[in-house]
């Protein structure tokens, strides 16, 4: 169990995640959780941690017809986009649209065969992703890679918005694939 301000996120496959009535098989040499806590918090012996999260950056909802879906967010949600970019190397187009401290992304893929595009294909529309704010990326790839997490990406790489991303798999992430996001 864990401890008071300390947050676990995800299973590696634990004996207590079933699907279709089997426990998942644990992985040799992994552990069974990945923790991320919010900055200003502590490990349970009170040392500092390296994976700190200081923000929700954005959820990804990957959509089959970007413009029509811009359309509905403002006439349903009352908000206008503060940023589009076309993210060659990823495959999309993404609209952001502010909430708080925060952002919701649209992202509209630009073939069959980027991520998103194959995404919308197997599970269609919704939720692609999630993305945490962190501080230093490189340093909390390091921290998830030795907790024994599986990485999309295990070095950062330019995202859209002068930003350095990486993708946390979502086997590592209890379904949900992980970005980690660090502003410049």
């Amino acid at each position: 169990m864990a401890s008071p301000g300390y947050r676990t996120f995800g299973s590696l496959g634990g004996p207590d995640v079933q699907t279709s009535g089997e426990p998942r098989p644990q992985h040799p040499g992994k552990t069974d959780r990945v923790s991320f806590r919010w900055v200003g918090e502590r490990d349970r012996d009170g040392g500092s941690v390296t994976v700190h999260l200081v923000d929700i950056d954005h959820v990804g909802i990957s959509v089959e017809d970007l413009e029509d879906s811009v359309e509905r967010y403002r006439a349903m949600l009352g908000v206008e986009p503060v940023h589009r970019e076309r993210v060659e190397d990823q495959g999309v187009d993404e609209v952001l649209f502010a909430v708080g401290s925060s952002f919701i992304q649209l992202l509209g893929a630009i073939g069959p065969d980027s991520p998103v595009g194959r995404s919308l294909a197997t599970r269609g529309p919704g939720l692609h992703h999630v993305a945490y704010r962190v501080r230093d990326i490189a340093a909390a790839l390091e921290e998830l890679s030795a907790q024994g997490a599986r990485l999309v990406d295990r070095a950062p790489r330019q995202g859209s918005r002068d930003t350095l991303i990486a993708f946390v798999h979502p086997r590592s992430m209890g379904g949900v694939l992980v970005e980690l996001v660090q502003t410049r």
